[in-house]
């Protein structure tokens, strides 16, 4: 038998879950289960019995919905088409036949209900979705690896693949053979991947997950990524003494470097910016006779004395011989930059990534008690 509980004379509800609307002008009675609502269509005579009181008969509910299964060799398929800007490349560099790969992304825009590339002659390109996916399908496969690194070396020493970023022209130069020579002596199971770049570049694989962490300039605040300041530079003029650097020693004023020719790196490096924000301040003009991202070069010009550049005293002493050049600390303004190691705001690191980090930060320890 039912059990029924009336509801303000308008419906009844049997303990079978069904929701019974109650008034003869009513079509339809509801059922509820498991937080899923089925409806069926009331006959005349069931409209009666609503009335009256009768059971109605136990309505069939459609099966619980069950999320699409997802092929991660889907997933690194399109990741290589849109690297490789062509199926036909993509397909040579995986090795399958090209029909078969696109299948895989047909099957992929089927999944999704979205168009994922563009197609032309020259090539693929992502759609919005398509960029969409390529992020996240990023994040998932190296979450994907990272979980079978875990579990292979559960229990033993830290151990897979660590990628740094470090930044041109900063005490990451300084502590990139401390950092390899103590992961090799600590964690001899870690590989570790060192990236050289700007902080742009390297903020961006970060957020996409194709790097652990950075040492970079800047302190934030940039969606996606976790800026731990570690410590603020101030910038120096070092040149050629008596050549490109104007004559002197001890600091040299802002206003002295207008006729200096000075060899910079392109506004999207953090010193470039800091530096022109600093002249157009204080209304002085800027005399860059060369841009250079080379740190290698950087040093063959200033010791070829084709001019002066501005750095941090630990980039300086890391790629400069500082004992032959004219190094001054620049004022009025006191020019500074921070620099910041950095993570993914929405993953965790790796064990062995976390291993890297705190090795990191204790080197950075030992730079400031030199």
């Amino acid at each position: 038998m039912s059990t029924y509980f009336d509801f303000a004379g308008r419906f009844r509800l049997d303990v079978r879950l069904n929701l019974i609307p109650c008034s003869r002008d009513r079509q339809y009675a509801f059922g509820l289960a498991l937080s899923r609502t089925a409806m069926t269509r009331l006959t005349p005579g069931a409209r009666r019995g609503c009335a009256s009181g009768w059971p109605l008969p136990t309505m069939r509910l459609r099966s619980p919905w069950k999320a699409p299964r997802m092929d991660t060799r889907r997933l690194y398929s399109f990741i290589k088409i849109i690297d490789a800007g062509s199926i036909t490349r993509a397909a040579d560099i995986l090795h399958i036949a090209q029909p078969a790969l696109s299948q895989q992304l047909s099957a992929l825009e089927t999944q999704f209900g979205q168009q994922l590339l563009i197609r032309s002659k020259r090539g693929v390109a992502p759609t919005e979705a398509g960029r969409a996916l390529y992020r996240h399908a990023q994040l998932i496969l190296r979450q994907v690896d990272l979980a079978h690194a875990a579990v292979e070396v559960s229990g033993r020493a830290p151990a897979g693949s660590v990628s740094v970023g470090l930044a041109p022209y900063s005490l990451g130069a300084a502590l990139a053979l401390p950092l390899l020579k103590s992961v090799r002596e600590r964690y001899p199971d870690i590989l570790l991947h060192i990236n050289e770049n700007f902080g742009g570049v390297i903020s961006e694989a970060i957020m996409t997950g194709r790097m652990d962490m950075a040492f970079i300039y800047g302190a934030g605040p940039l969606r996606g990524v976790q800026f731990e300041p570690v410590r603020t530079e101030d910038l120096f003029l070092i040149g050629a003494p008596g050549e490109t650097a104007p004559p002197g020693q001890g600091e040299v004023n802002l206003e002295e470097l207008t006729n200096v020719p000075l060899l910079l790196p392109s506004r999207i490096h953090t010193i470039r910016q800091v530096v022109d924000a600093a002249f157009q301040q204080a209304s002085l003009q800027l005399n860059v006779v060369g841009e250079v991202e080379s740190a290698l070069t950087l040093v063959n010009t200033v010791d070829a004395g084709l001019g002066a550049t501005v750095l941090p005293w630990s980039a300086a002493r890391a790629i400069l011989d500082v004992r032959s050049l004219s190094v001054r600390r620049i004022v009025e303004p006191v020019i500074q930059v921070k620099l910041s190691l950095v993570t993914s705001d929405n993953q965790p690191l790796s064990e062995p990534a976390l291993a890297v980090h705190n090795l990191f930060l204790e080197l950075i320890e030992d730079k400031d008690r030199q």
